[in-house]
Parts: C-alpha cells; sequence; structure tokens
C-alpha cells in the first residue's frame, strides 16, 4: 500500500467522522421551497389524478381521497396545513404517497426533484434557520453545497400521524 492510498483512506475516514450519519432524502418543492422527506417514509411518487374526490366535514388541508389500485388514499395539502395559500395542480404536482406505522398518506407537492444524500454536519435546528414553514412541524434545515436550503419534514408531527392512528384505533 502506497502513502497515497493510506492518506486517501485516512481521509476518507476523517470526512465520515465529521460529516456525521448519512440520510437518504426525497427533496421536493412546496410553495417556492425546497423540502426533504427520508425515503424510509415514501412508499411510491404518482401523477395527480383529474379528480381527488372530497371528503364531507373533513379539515381544510385533506383534499380528498384517491384510489391507488384498489386502496383508497387520502391526499394532504401541506401548504394549507402550514398555514399558507394551497397552489393549483399542474403538470409537475406530484402525490408522495408516505407510508407510517402501517398507515399510507399522499402528499401533494409542487414538483419532485431528486432523491440526495445529506449528512448530520449539513443539518442546523429549525429555529436557527429563516423559513416559512413552522419550525415545530421541521426536523431541521440542511444546507447544502450549492446554497439551497432543504426543509427536512417531521411528517409524523406535521400531520399529527399519531392522533390519527390512535382515533383508528378506538374506532
Amino acid at each position: 500500500m502506497s502513502i497515497l492510498e493510506t492518506s486517501e483512506k485516512e481521509q476518507m475516514t476523517l470526512d465520515a467522522e465529521t460529516r456525521g450519519k448519512e440520510r437518504i432524502i426525497l427533496v421536493f418543492d412546496l410553495n417556492e421551497e425546497f423540502y426533504g422527506l427520508d425515503v424510509n417514509l415514501v412508499r411510491e411518487i404518482v401523477r395527480v389524478p383529474g379528480r381527488i374526490t372530497r371528503v364531507p366535514k373533513a379539515p381544510g388541508y385533506i383534499r380528498g381521497v384517491i384510489n391507488l389500485r384498489g386502496t383508497v388514499i387520502p391526499v394532504l395539502d401541506m401548504s394549507i396545513k402550514m398555514g399558507r395559500e394551497s397552489s393549483e395542480a399542474d403538470s409537475d404536482s406530484r402525490i408522495v404517497v408516505a407510508e407510517f406505522e402501517d398507515l399510507n398518506l399522499g402528499v401533494m407537492v409542487d414538483a419532485v426533484r431528486e432523491v440526495r444524500t445529506i449528512y448530520e454536519a449539513e443539518i442546523e435546528s429549525a429555529d436557527r434557520v429563516e423559513t416559512s414553514a413552522d419550525a415545530e412541524y421541521l426536523e431541521g434545515v440542511a444546507k447544502i453545497d450549492d446554497g439551497r436550503l432543504i426543509c427536512l419534514l417531521d411528517l409524523p408531527r406535521l400531520l399529527d400521524i399519531r392522533e390519527i392512528i390512535e382515533g383508528e384505533e378506538e374506532k
């Protein structure tokens, strides 16, 4: 083994130690900002169908339900949930179907951009960075080398998933 090979291995080890744990996220647009969601929560990404069936007496942030290969999936509008106006669906809009504790939910997004690896060292507290999203719904904000900020969503907290699951168990 040459000195060059040894120093490269040492540098890779140092980089891994300073960067911290690796996370893989799905990056998408919502209200002209970048958001990220852990890919382990993402089941699939689908085009917005021509019709989303409204649900009577549902909270305002629930757009309705769709039939996805025989499964009824509630579709949530995160813009409304975060206190902003809903954006109109266009050809770039998608529904990110997320799964959490056996509950499938569709989340409307303006566009899906990429799947990206980030590291713990790139993540800052949401309280320390200026964003339109409520910090209580974020795990943090990733500062990417190209200058972008990606708000990392805490989907269970944003959508009160634990309350939904407990409500379903009580029925």
